[in-house]
């Protein structure tokens, strides 16, 4: 539990972390910019400004925001069709305006009916994605840009195939520089009870004994040693002149231009929608179960892409491999993405040499970790647990995000979970009871006969208003279908939210709002399992009581 709201409440946590997330941003900033035909710093830039200003002004604790693999498409395509950078950037600003102005709008509520299994579903294929995308960089084989994510790759190949490739490049320094990348990494964490190891990260370790051992294999003249073309690539300006050269100023007269205007608002509109899919996944990240303000959300995210716009930067959104790096790093609070936008200033500008001797092969072994918590196999083993209802919009998300891209994986997730939602529900009206309370009074809340992850949204509001030192009554006597995100929001209302606001919470009917046409969801007493911890421990099964829960 968090002991304070202060931003610095967690630094040495956080501290670990953006370091960690810095060193995996870095290549995926470069290797973006590259792919989307804009100068390599465009990247960096739009990395910095992810970081720094929306990592500030954003309510998330764990999402990590810059340029997105999902807009180099976009990017690529306006770019030629523009004719200029600097009228592409333009167009990014007017990108910000749009989304500026749908988080005063409010459209950032949609975030609450994207249904939990296809956020996890999209999250696992994201995780096989980085598994794939990482194997050739661990051998030494770097065809494809960092921060790729299309299983169809520019070259041709597609992300199965190139695995294939590696057996006539491999490069045996990369490979052990990998494999003991990977040792360290798993192994650092039981010498954390030392003290003084304890805040030092895995990731920093991996990457400066690779750099060592790479550095006595050049020393040395061995076959070992890695090339130039398998290091981070980081431009070194020379000089104060070039420094300035890399900053681009948009050129406004775009304002004017009916095709400036349409990939504006392309570009909002896409980076909106990823950027709500990952503040989804970063809340369901969070053991501490903490929800992000989405409107807000978009009101950052809008000015960050104007920010980026006026010095030269990328486009950017919320970034779900940074902030699953993240995560995974220990993060505890936004100062996390704030200072692995300040590290990826302060290093661009004194020791781009020195970044540029990292090889891509520890990297990959950082990023490899990564994709095997979002793949693990326990997921999909728990989602087939809880019956089609739940399995179907899972795996085919899943497979979709892998075989087309995010945004189509999780649109057909969608679909389907609104297929059985419908077919469920049969049109039947949801409603409860709302009014104004006062502390101390009991406040009776009444499910309808259907809920659905469509009713998500209310219930959220409901029971994140409601006062403190008060008496719930949650009746589900009459309900006879119930959505697992709702009752996750319910379960987690009850084991922590409560708690916290010294809310007493009885539940009334929770046993048999499962029982529904002997379907294999939902047979019998369903035991509610939900993940609010690292360890991904089981919370208690919500039963029938008499007594208020403290």
């Amino acid at each position: 539990m968090l002991k304070s709201n202060s931003l610095f409440a967690h630094a040495k946590s956080d501290f670990a972390s953006g370091l960690v997330v810095f060193l995996v941003a870095l290549p995926l900033c470069l290797g973006i910019a590259l792919a989307s035909g804009a100068p390599l710093f465009s990247g960096v830039i739009s990395g910095i400004v992810g970081g720094i200003v929306v990592g500030f002004l954003s309510q998330s604790h764990l999402s990590v925001t810059g340029p997105a693999a999902g807009l180099t498409a976009i990017v690529l395509t306006a770019i030629t069709d523009l004719g200029s950078f600097p009228i592409f950037l333009t167009a990014v600003f007017i990108a910000g305006l749009v989304q500026l102005l749908l988080g005063f709008i409010k459209a950032g509520s949609i975030s609450n009916y994207f249904p939990t299994n296809v956020i996890e579903g999209m999250l696992a294929g994201i995780g096989v994605i980085i598994i794939l995308k990482q194997i050739p960089h661990a051998f030494g084989y770097d065809p494809d840009f960092e921060g790729d994510e299309a299983f169809i790759q520019p070259d041709g190949q597609n992300s199965i195939t190139e695995i294939f490739g590696i057996f006539d490049h491999v490069q045996l320094g990369s490979i052990l520089i990998a494999l003991l990348s990977l040792i360290i990494l798993v192994s650092w964490g039981k010498l954390k009870h030392i003290n003084g190891f304890k805040f030092i990260p895995a990731a920093l370790v991996a990457v400066v004994v690779s750099i060592m051992l790479n550095e006595y294999f050049i020393l040395v003249g061995s076959s070992l040693q890695i090339s130039q073309s398998h290091l981070v690539s980081l431009p070194v300006p020379q000089s104060i002149a070039d420094f300035s050269n890399i900053v681009v100023m948009p050129d406004f007269s775009g304002f004017l231009v009916t095709k400036v205007w349409v990939v504006g608002l392309t570009i909002a509109i896409v980076a909106s929608i990823e950027t709500l899919l990952c503040i989804e996944a970063a809340d369901r990240m969070d053991a501490q179960r903490r929800y992000t303000n989405t409107n807000i959300e978009l009101k950052a995210q809008g000015i960050g892409n104007m920010i980026s716009s006026l010095i030269g930067g990328l486009p950017m959104t919320s970034v779900v491999v940074r902030t699953s790096a993240n995560n995974e790093a220990g993060a505890k609070s936004k100062l996390s993405a704030i200072l692995h936008g300040v590290f990826l200033l302060v290093s661009v500008l004194s020791i781009p040499a020195l970044l540029n001797k990292i090889p891509l092969a520890t990297l990959a072994a950082v990023l490899l970790l990564v994709g095997y918590k979002l793949a693990n196999p326990k997921t999909i083993l728990h989602f087939w647990h809880k019956g089609k209802y739940q399995f179907i919009p899972f795996i085919v998300t899943f497979i979709a995000v892998v075989l087309l891209d995010l945004l189509k994986g999780v649109a057909l997730g969608m679909i389907i979970s609104a297929f059985f939602v419908l077919q469920g529900n049969m049109k039947r009206a949801y409603r409860f009871r709302k009014e104004e309370y006062q502390e101390g009074d009991i406040i009776h809340i009444e499910l309808a006969q259907e809920i659905s992850f469509l009713n998500k949204s209310a219930i959220k509001t409901t029971l994140n208003e409601l006062p403190a030192n008060s008496k719930v009554v949650i009746n589900a006597t009459e309900t006879v279908y119930i959505a697992h995100d709702v009752l996750d929001l319910i379960t987690e209302f009850h084991q922590i939210k409560s708690k916290e606001l010294n809310i007493k919470v009885k539940l009334i009917g929770f046993k048999t709002a499962y029982n529904i046409n002997n379907s294999d969801d939902y047979k019998k007493t369903v035991t509610i399992e939900h993940r609010y911890n690292v360890r991904k421990r089981k919370m208690e099964t919500i039963e029938n009581t008499d007594t208020f829960f403290s």
